[in-house]
Formats: structure tokens, C-alpha cells, sequence
């Protein structure tokens, strides 16, 4: 009895931390929640009480989206002792001791609006303005201890559409029980969305005269159409969903890894297969991939089509020891990335001493 009054008392007397979390509406679990979870579980270790507050975004039409940003603004956060906010509109919370650990502002209003809306009408692009006035509003608030960004590409973008500087801080992957195995067939993994360029691979492969398998895990909107563009080519295999542990065994026996999205904010499939000792194929164009890549020469960053990155799949099929080297190249840079130092500095932001 003695020891468990001891422990509660020790949990009373733990800082308490809110991880603020944009949730699906249709309760989706993606990247954005195993990082949620690697952080939280990070700041626990540190010696902090975190939980995670997930709150409902809704992005249907432009006034369920305010109606989001107002759902945040109201939360009562008084309970805690510091509050990190980490993507779109999570950063309008109040608190007196708030710190932002950017994950992304919704795209579609900055970078992505021209794509996606070649023909806007004036009314869109008001509304893509306002949204800017209220990110940039909340961002550079007085009540706003520090901003941090996941990475360089978002750093790029809050400097050009909000005229706005913050420090850079790698996140880390939640998964582990990664290893490295043979190099077999080409491994894709992530979301089935027209940003992630997926058919890019699929018509790449139709250039690709190498007897290599193309492996495509994951779910998402454009899977039917993908399957479909990819239908005359055996050697291409959609896996679906897998678990974790499938996920890291599809990564251990890959002989590249591509990932070729347009101007992607971090992602952790570079990462994971860094951890996997694994090279990347990515673009030119793919945001922080390219730079990760590029920095640690731990793979092959060549133009957007489908001819350069057939042409990069047969190097690395040709030459498995350069293939090998690469992969040794990004694990090495992968272990200089931890969530234990990215719950240390949030912490230090915050002032809330750790462990």
C-alpha cells in the first residue's frame, strides 16, 4: 500500500504535457499518428506525465476547416503544464507555455493550391488567404514560446508564405526491430495518393529491363487507378496494408527503396529505410527526401520521370555493392536521429526540466 501511495505521488508531482493531435474525422491512422505516439512516449521517458489530446479536423469545405481552427482555439488546456502543438490547426491553441513542433499548415492552401486548383475562382483564393492570416497570426503570436519545423522543406515554405523563421528538428521513426537482409526487388511503401507520384515507379518500370519485382504496400485513394495503370506488368504487386512487422521485413530484403513525392514535408519512409540500411530513389522535386538523400549520399535523387528513375533502378540492380554502401551511408545518419534528443530540446523550449 505504502509503494503504490508513493507512486501516485510521484505521478502528481510529474510536469504535465499535452501533445496536441489533429485527428482524422474518419479515425484514419497514418505517419501523423506514430508520431504523435513516438513523441508522447519519448516525453514519458523523459520523466514528464504526456498524453496525447486528439482533436477532430475536419477539411470537407472551407467552413468545416474554420470551424476546426475554432475548435482548437477553444480547448481549455489549463490542466497542463506545457502544451506542443504540432500540425494544422493544432498551433491556435491557448496556453502560456506552448511551443509548436510543426509538423505541416494545410498544403492545399500553399503550396499545393496552384496544383490542385489551376482555375481558382477569387472566392478560393480569399479563402486560401485567409487561412495564411491566421496561420501566420497564430505562428508568430506573442503566446508562442518557440517554433520548431520537422524539417528544411517546411522551414522553406513558412518563410515564404509567412514570412516566418523556426529551428529545424529532425523527428525520429517509433518503429524498431529494423535489419538489414538480401537485396531482392524494388520495395515502395506509403499512401496510394497522387502527391506520393506512386505511378511514376509504375511507368518507370515499363523502361526497366531488369528481372526485378516492384513491390507496392500501403492504401489510399488512388489505389484502384494505380492498380489499373499497373495491371500488363507481372512483376508488379500491390501488398495492401501490412503490419509492422511485415513492414520491416519488406524493408529488409529491398534493393532500393523509392520514394518520389512532390515537395514532401519529411517523411519517415526515408528514414525507415535509412534504418533498414536501405538507399532511397527520390526526386529532385521531393522536399526533404532530396536533401536527406543528397546530404548523406545514401541513394540516388534524379528528375521526375519515368525514364531517370528506371535508368536509377538498373544502377543500383547492376552494382549491389553500391547499393550496399548507400544503404550503410543513411544508417549511419539514421542513428544520429532519436526522439529521446527531440523530447529533450521540446522540453528545454518549454522549461520543464527532464529527468
Amino acid at each position: 500500500m505504502a509503494g503504490w501511495h508513493g507512486e501516485a505521488q510521484d505521478k502528481h508531482l510529474k510536469k504535465k504535457v499535452a501533445v496536441i493531435a489533429t485527428a482524422s474525422p474518419s479515425g484514419e491512422a497514418g505517419g501523423a499518428e506514430r508520431f504523435y505516439d513516438g513523441l508522447c512516449a519519448a516525453l514519458q521517458d523523459q520523466g514528464v506525465d504526456a498524453s496525447v489530446v486528439p482533436v477532430v479536423a475536419d477539411e470537407s469545405n472551407f467552413e468545416s476547416i474554420l470551424r476546426s481552427y475554432l475548435r482548437f482555439y477553444d480547448l481549455d488546456l489549463s490542466q497542463y503544464d506545457g502544451v506542443i502543438s504540432t500540425k494544422a490547426p493544432g498551433y491556435v491553441v491557448r496556453h502560456s507555455n506552448h511551443v509548436c513542433y510543426l509538423q505541416h499548415t494545410m498544403r492545399v492552401f500553399y503550396d499545393m493550391f496552384e496544383v490542385e486548383f489551376p482555375s481558382a475562382s477569387d472566392e478560393m483564393k480569399a479563402q486560401r488567404r485567409r487561412i495564411q492570416i491566421l496561420d501566420t497570426a497564430a505562428l508568430s503570436s506573442p503566446g508562442l514560446k518557440k517554433l520548431f519545423v520537422i524539417g528544411e522543406e517546411v522551414r522553406k515554405r513558412l518563410a515564404q508564405f509567412n514570412g516566418l523563421d523556426a529551428e529545424v528538428l529532425h523527428q525520429a521513426t517509433s518503429m524498431s526491430g529494423f535489419r538489414e537482409g538480401p537485396f531482392e526487388y524494388i520495395f515502395m511503401p506509403g499512401r496510394l495518393h497522387r502527391w506520393k507520384r506512386v505511378d511514376l515507379v509504375i511507368q518507370a518500370m515499363k523502361h526497366v529491363k531488369a528481372p526485378v519485382k516492384l513491390m507496392i504496400s500501403g492504401t489510399g485513394e488512388d489505389r484502384q487507378a494505380l492498380e489499373e495503370l499497373a495491371r500488363d506488368d507481372e512483376r508488379i504487386t500491390f501488398l495492401g496494408r501490412l503490419t509492422d512487422e511485415q513492414l520491416l521485413d519488406s524493408y529488409s530484403r529491398a534493393l532500393v527503396v523509392p520514394f518520389v513525392p512532390y515537395r514532401e514535408d519529411f517523411g519517415l519512409v526515408t528514414v525507415e529505410a535509412f534504418h533498414s540500411g536501405k538507399p532511397v530513389l527520390t526526386c529532385v522535386d521531393s522536399g526533404e527526401p532530396a536533401r536527406l538523400v543528397e546530404k548523406h549520399s545514401a541513394g540516388i535523387v534524379c528528375e521526375p520521370s519515368p525514364v531517370s528513375i528506371a535508368r536509377a533502378i538498373e544502377t543500383l540492380h547492376a552494382d549491389r555493392e553500391l547499393a550496399r554502401k548507400m544503404g550503410s551511408r543513411g544508417l549511419a545518419a539514421a542513428r544520429e536521429v532519436s526522439w529521446s534528443a527531440t523530447a529533450t530540446r521540446l522540453l528545454q523550449a518549454l522549461g520543464i526540466a527532464t529527468a
